[in-house]
């Protein structure tokens, strides 16, 4: 599963902000389930920001928000992201020079369709 959150920060806050992501990486990669993460930095506007991380499943990620250490270091970080969709489940994958692995939903199916 892969979480994703864009901020928009203004440059003069940038050290700030970083320190902030930099402590939030560090409270989620604590958790378990916690796969990898990132902090990136848009090159062609050094206002916009993304982090990155990856989790087993969506249970561990949700797990992980309730930790001590996850709601006073990344939740308030997380809580400036824009406003939009941030958890996506992985449907389909490859390897560099490998094939598309494809993989089930684990969406509720609406018995209705």
């Amino acid at each position: 599963m892969l979480v994703t959150n864009r901020f928009v920060v203004a440059e003069e806050n940038a050290g700030t902000f970083t320190e902030r992501a930099h402590a939030a990486l560090a409270a989620l990669a604590a958790r378990p389930g916690y796969r990898r993460g990132r902090l990136l930095r848009a090159l062609d506007d050094p206002r916009h920001w993304c982090m990155i991380t990856e989790w087993e499943s969506v249970g561990t990620y949700r797990r992980a928000l309730g930790a001590f250490d996850v709601k006073i270091h990344a939740t308030p970080l997380l809580a400036e992201s824009l406003d939009e969709p941030s958890a996506y489940e992985t449907l389909a994958s490859a390897e560099p020079d490998g094939q598309v692995d494809v993989t089930p939903s684990d969406r509720a199916v609406d018995p209705g369709r």
